[in-house]
């Protein structure tokens, strides 16, 4: 006769245990006990013990609320265990465990100890304690839970995000002493700006401050934003503040230990070790630094008696994580400044929809410049539409370039100084299209885009190829009306810099972006090539910044592209040096545009008024919450049936999503469910209801869900 199957984890009953229906290795039916396989010997003793009833639980609170590291929604809660009298002193809140859970050991983190439980039957008891370091504290399991609660999410996905694995060498090591308070820094920094003064106040005297800060052209942002962070430690109290990338984080790690000192800030970031990545993260814990700084996963840096915490450049996508449950930095932040009543600086050159929303609710206050400080430091901005007149030098010709961008460039180059390029697109010819109708040049093999892979080893230009399947096609012709001519759509940054180079020729010309990144160039008279965000510093500013192709990024499909835009071309332009000391900046676009007023003008408030507004004309995030429900479309329509939306929820779609098959039916679809910012927390409990039923019933299709999506279009 065969031996029954033990119940498997997502048909785990309901109650506060996590094996009581386990004991003994009895099966959770009833049916026969299956013989236990050997273990490793302190946990075969602990369970041998266990049955013959010699483990006994501790006398003050015997009993450990237990988040188990289980990825299933429906287990998405705590379960109690005993703990026995030898762990009594081990496992204290917020340390690491290991239990039995439906058979299997799992870690977990003890959340909290008890007298009583509300469970009638027999606890097992926790197997060990992995460590003793309480790395949850009870700040950070409020903070996890309000995140969870969010965006849909389970605690332990956030729990993951929040906390590094263990190291338990460097457990081992000796506690840092804390690092003396620094002195108070130098306000003149912030006088340029009218509520500088003001803020700086406010975060001395540890009030909750609110802040949208709009950076000035050529402001040394890292020097302000370590103003402020020394201003914190120097009253005793801690600051976190996070930065998109690891360049950014190097300038701003250097800004605050020169005004803190090395030992009173670390700098968190995904490319440590994880020995080195654990140490910095316990001594934030244990309160032996003030100051914090880091990239994307240090918004849960759990720093001591937080007062300030900062988003620099909020709209950049690599603020938004990329794992369940999709935590963006600014709304993190926003939630630890409520409930630690900190104060928040949502800081950039340009200024997002988000970011108007907090001013427009009265939450947050604008921190700008006056007028004539804005003109005096930005650079002269002149842009040029399709219908722009092409320098009359030949190689200017051949490099696209308009009249008035070879004379900006010319003349920065003549005075010494270097010279910005912003191409929308790397590599060569990334995008190719018919001479005469215009129509996409596609693959014959998988109907793939073609594009220009450049030239080769031996100087010669290769053939177009597919990006899809890499198959080159040497002979290609117009499927609509057969012509061989081909034309570029968008030309990459390597194409660029090559035309730039016979353009203005004895320059040197570098590339930044792709695999090489550069952080800073000198001050010499060059040419730099760069993809948006790969920007590097120049010694002493940029002579001017040309901006090609704006189109290209206008024109995307996406409900962000206007103001993405703005973005990316303020935090080129703000690099170029002032206007009276001659910078210039050349934007490819028409100037009647929005986008290209705003950067005229320098004025983003004015664009991210407009933006709101046009958003919450729409019923488009942040005026209302919106969900993104996608996967196969049987799975789509199943999450819809079951799903108990609130009465506001307005559902939109379904709409394929990618590739179709042979019959061309779509093999993903997408809905978005839409309802009023007061729902927005009704909203993800519904999804997360309905992802715990899908999870209990052990649906195989996925789905992914995710609040709030960073793309809509």
């Amino acid at each position: 006769m065969s031996r029954p199957e033990p119940t498997p984890l997502w048909e785990l009953p309901a109650d506060r245990s996590g094996t009581v229906r386990r004991s003994g290795g009895a099966k959770a039916d009833g049916g026969p006990a299956r013989p236990e396989k050997p273990a490793r010997s302190g946990a075969r003793r602990s369970r041998a013990a266990d049955r013959r009833g010699q483990r006994r639980p501790a006398e003050v609170d015997p009993v450990a609320r237990v988040v188990v590291d289980v990825p299933l929604a429906h287990l998405d809660r705590t379960f109690d265990y005993q703990v026995p009298v030898e762990l009594a002193d081990a496992a204290v809140p917020g340390c690491r465990v290991r239990v039995r859970f439906a058979g299997q050991l799992v870690d977990g983190f003890l959340l909290e100890r008890a007298a009583t439980t509300e469970h009638e039957g027999r606890l097992a008891f926790l197997e060990r304690v992995t460590s003793s370091e309480p790395v949850l504290g009870p700040t950070l399991a409020r903070l996890a839970r309000a995140v969870a609660d969010r965006y849909g999410g389970t605690l332990i996905d956030v729990l993951r995000l929040a906390i590094p694995p263990r190291h338990a060498k460097v457990e081992g090591e000796p506690t840092r002493e804390p690092a003396p308070p620094p002195a108070a820094p130098d306000r003149a920094g912030w006088a340029r700006y009218p509520r500088g003064p003001a803020l700086l106040d406010a975060l001395a005297a540890g009030r909750a401050a609110h802040a949208v800060w709009q950076a000035l052209p050529g402001e040394d942002w890292p020097a302000r934003l370590a103003d402020l962070a020394t201003t914190v430690a120097a009253a005793g109290r801690g600051a976190v503040l996070v930065v998109p990338d690891r360049r950014d984080l190097a300038r701003l790690h250097a800004a605050c230990a020169e005004r803190v000192g090395a030992e009173g800030v670390v700098a968190l970031a995904a490319e440590l070790g994880p020995a080195e990545r654990y140490r910095r993260w316990l001594a934030v814990r244990r309160g032996a630094v003030r100051v914090v700084v880091g990239t994307r996963a240090a918004m849960f840096a759990p720093v001591a008696d937080p007062a300030l915490y900062v988003v620099w450049d909020d709209g950049d996508d690599l603020h938004v994580d990329p794992h369940m449950p999709y935590p963006q930095v600014r709304d993190v932040l926003a939630l630890r400044a409520h409930t630690d009543r900190a104060a928040l600086v949502v800081a950039g050159f340009a200024r997002t929809a988000e970011g108007q929303s907090l001013l427009d609710s009265g939450w947050a206050h604008p921190v700008v410049a006056a007028r004539a400080e804005v003109r005096a430091a930005a650079p002269r901005v002149t842009p040029f539409g399709e219908d722009f007149d092409v320098a009359r030098d030949e190689a200017a010709r051949a490099a696209r370039l308009p009249a008035v961008a070879f004379e900006a460039a010319r003349g920065a180059l003549s005075g010494g100084a270097p010279v910005l390029v912003q191409v929308p697109r790397r590599g060569y010819v990334p995008g190719l299209a018919c001479g005469r109708c215009r129509a996409p040049a596609r693959c014959r093999h998988c109907a793939g885009p073609l594009a220009l892979p450049g030239t080769g080893s031996d100087g010669a230009t290769r053939p177009p190829s597919c990006r899809w399947c890499g198959v080159p096609d040497a002979t290609v012709r117009c499927a609509a009306c057969g012509s061989g001519r081909l034309r570029a759509v968008v030309v990459g940054a390597r194409r660029t810099a090559e035309e730039l180079g016979r353009a203005f020729p004895g320059v040197p010309v570098r590339t930044s972006g792709a695999r090489e990144v550069l952080a800073a160039v000198s001050g010499e008279p060059a040419l730099v090539v760069c993809t948006p965000g790969a920007e590097p510093v120049a010694e002493g500013g940029y002579g001017a910044a040309l901006l090609l192709d704006g189109w290209a990024l206008l024109g995307r499909q996406d409900l962000r592209a206007a103001e993405e835009t703005l973005r990316r071309w303020m935090a080129a332009a703000a690099l170029v040096r002032p206007a009276a000391a001659g910078g210039r900046v050349v934007v490819g676009a028409d100037a009647a545009l929005a986008p290209v007023q705003a950067l005229i003008r320098w004025d983003p408030a004015w664009h991210a008024e407009l933006e709101l507004a046009e958003r919450a004309e729409l019923g488009f995030p942040p005026a209302v919450r919106m969900a993104s429900v996608e996967g196969a479309p049987e799975a789509v329509a199943a999450v819809l049936a079951e799903v108990v939306l609130p009465e506001s929820a307005e559902v939109l779609g379904p709409v394929p999503v990618g590739e179709v098959d042979a019959e061309g039916d779509a093999e993903r679809e997408r809905v978005l469910v839409r309802v009023p910012r007061g729902d927005g927390r009704a909203l993800a409990a519904a999804l997360h209801a309905v992802s715990a039923l899908r999870s209990a019933r052990k649906d195989p299709d996925p789905v992914r869900i995710q609040l709030d999506p960073l793309e809509l279009v």
